[in-house]
């Protein structure tokens, strides 16, 4: 006589269970997040607080704006570089280097032009940088959603057409700033390229809101732009609405890309030195933490950049000129690599 038995059902049998490859990375993921934030926490002692004059109070005051305005900079170059890259399906592409900065350059030169500077000098610089960056966002949507439509997420079509276009909006703003009169072309230049290290409160307010919103918007998108990662018809294909999440991501880049213009003017590679020293420290694909650490890095390379313009080279260059440099000799490496692959 055989006597049947009930074998215990397993509750933890549909309970995914994690592998030590995904431990191992997301412990990575941690450790790498808490290196760029201690980094960052020490870049910014250090600038804050190194080498004060007797003078301490106003040093401190005038510090903690040049630190703001840095940190607004890079914050908005790393994540807006991270947003873009994600749309375009590739590392090596970046606002700067398809023509955003140029075509803001340009839209705040035809304003001027348009309107003139006794105009823009009744307005207050919150009126003006608000004004500016709608501008951009509308014709930033426009034209980059029509190049990523055009090109199909092709790199090397997408390439040569962001360079043309990035040629075309600085020459066409060469050509309206030699239409101005000399006191509407320091207008221009006072928009375009305002010091950081004399950033006016309102603006420097303004721009940090605007950032701290477009950062924050972020937020919801994140697991879209995961789904992005798998290519634009597999993400369609899981119900991604893809329309609205690439204007969506757009408006977001073209806010911040005008943000950090506005205060710094235009620095072409400093998003494409983020966005990729970025994804090696944090090694992951998915868009909360590398959005977390394109911000960190982004802080750590402006601060640490003026600190090396300010203490070691004097002042004998801009902070611009100097990651331009970088920059630019970091995208030809990243050329010459993949080229190699």
């Amino acid at each position: 006589m055989t006597v049947a038995t009930t074998r215990p059902v397993d509750d933890t049998a549909a309970v995914p269970v994690e592998t030590d490859f995904e431990r191992a990375r997301r412990r990575r993921v941690r450790t790498g997040l808490l290196v760029l934030a201690a980094v960052a926490v020490a870049a910014v002692a250090i600038y804050q607080f190194w080498d004060l004059s007797n003078a301490s109070s106003y040093a401190l005051d005038l510090r903690r704006r040049q630190l703001l305005t840095l940190v607004i900079a890079g914050a908005s170059c790393g994540v807006s570089a991270i947003l873009f890259q994600t749309l375009a399906g590739s590392p090596l592409l970046t606002p700067g280097v398809m023509g955003f900065d140029a075509l803001y350059v340009l839209l705040g030169t035809l304003i001027v032009l348009l309107f003139g500077s006794d105009t823009l000098a009744g307005m207050s610089p919150v009126t003006t940088t608000v004004m500016n960056a709608g501008a951009l966002c509308v014709f930033g949507v426009l034209i980059f959603g029509l190049l990523l439509k055009v090109s199909g997420r092709n790199l090397v079509v997408m390439v040569l057409i962001g360079m043309v276009c990035s040629a075309l909006f600085s020459s066409l703003g060469s050509f309206a700033s030699r239409m101005l009169s000399p006191t509407d072309f320091l207008t221009v230049q006072d928009i375009m390229f305002a010091s950081f290290s004399t950033a006016d409160e309102s603006v420097l307010m303004v721009t940090a809101l605007l950032t701290a919103a477009a950062i924050a918007c972020c937020i919801p998108l994140v697991r879209y732009l995961d789904l992005l990662n798998l290519g634009a018809e597999r993400a369609i294909g899981l119900g991604l609405p893809y329309r609205v999440v690439v204007g969506s991501t757009l408006a977001l880049i073209t806010v911040l890309v005008a943000s950090s213009t506005a205060l710094v003017g235009p620095m072409t590679f400093l998003g494409l030195i983020v966005a990729n020293v970025a994804r090696q420290v944090v090694g992951t694909p998915r868009h909360g933490p590398l959005l977390l650490g394109a911000l960190l890095v982004g802080a750590i390379a402006t601060v640490l950049g003026q600190l090396l313009v300010s203490r070691v080279l004097d002042f004998a260059a801009p902070l611009s000129v100097v990651i331009n440099l970088v920059g630019g000799a970091y995208f030809i490496f990243l050329l010459m690599r993949r080229v190699r692959l």
